[in-house]
């Protein structure tokens, strides 16, 4: 397959970036796309040039490192998948293909394909856990779980973090992500003493953050790698608007407030 592909280049988070034109040859169809990148990688690296600075880790669809915008859609063309298990047979030869970083206010650009997601650990730190003291571990069916919630709670639980909801999105809201990280929790016994703390801290965290608000456009389903469910965000809302009412507003679980 021979490639033209546009990728976005800026050395870092305050300086001007622009796209650069990269011609490709024999390109297997076998490749992912990252390994694509790897191979360009190599022939700028041999011409004494700087290569393209992109994350990755797992490489296998369950880290949600690979943070690429390809064409216009988050991860690529094709549904369910994460960047490095899209593999090159979904393009054509002769194709070009456009690649840029996450665009959204809340994930500053640090280097070419790189974004800062350190907002979203922010959010997980401001309430996406269990805090109250549970105790030694209880046997397995100790604390019943109905089929119909464990398989919500799983639901949510795929969320890999990757950010996908955010690029897609085109108030750049980082709603799917934080429903999904307080639905799995909601629909678990261990998550019920801070259910309504919980969900008041993280949306107050994703606000302080600077992300868009959402507005029922479900890009961000449509864009999600694991494709998690945007009925997840109807019950952050029923939830969120119990806990303003109902709870105390803390900036953390473990906070005094």
């Amino acid at each position: 397959m021979n490639l033209t592909l546009h990728v976005w280049r800026q050395k870092g988070p305050h300086d001007k970036g622009a796209f650069e034109t990269h011609r490709m040859s024999d390109v297997s169809p076998d490749m992912s796309f990252l390994e694509m990148i790897d191979v360009l990688n190599e022939t700028l690296i041999a011409a004494g040039k700087e290569p393209i600075a992109f994350d990755h880790d797992c490489r296998e669809g369950i880290c949600g490192m690979c943070s690429m915008v390809i064409n216009g859609r988050p991860h690529g063309p094709e549904k369910g998948t994460t960047t490095c298990q899209l593999h090159m047979r979904k393009f054509r030869d002769g194709d070009e293909i456009t690649i840029e970083p996450w665009r959204a206010k809340a994930f500053p650009v640090l280097k070419d394909l790189c974004v800062d997601r350190g907002a979203f650990d922010r959010i997980i730190q401001a309430g996406g856990y269990v805090s109250v003291n549970t105790g030694s571990a209880q046997d397995a069916n100790c604390l019943p779980v109905s089929k119909v919630d464990a398989d919500t709670a799983f639901d949510a639980a795929t969320c890999i973090g990757c950010g996908a909801c955010v690029a897609a999105c085109p108030n750049g809201a980082a709603m799917l992500f934080v429903a999904a990280k307080i639905s799995h929790l909601a629909h678990l016994p261990q998550g019920q003493p801070e259910r309504t703390l919980r969900v008041t801290a993280m949306v107050e965290q994703m606000d302080h953050e600077a992300f868009g608000h959402c507005t029922n456009h479900f890009e961000c389903g449509e864009a999600c790698p694991k494709d998690i469910s945007v009925e997840h965000i109807a019950l952050l809302n029923a939830d969120f608007v119990k806990g303003a009412l109902f709870a105390p507003r803390p900036k953390q679980l473990s906070g005094d407030g």
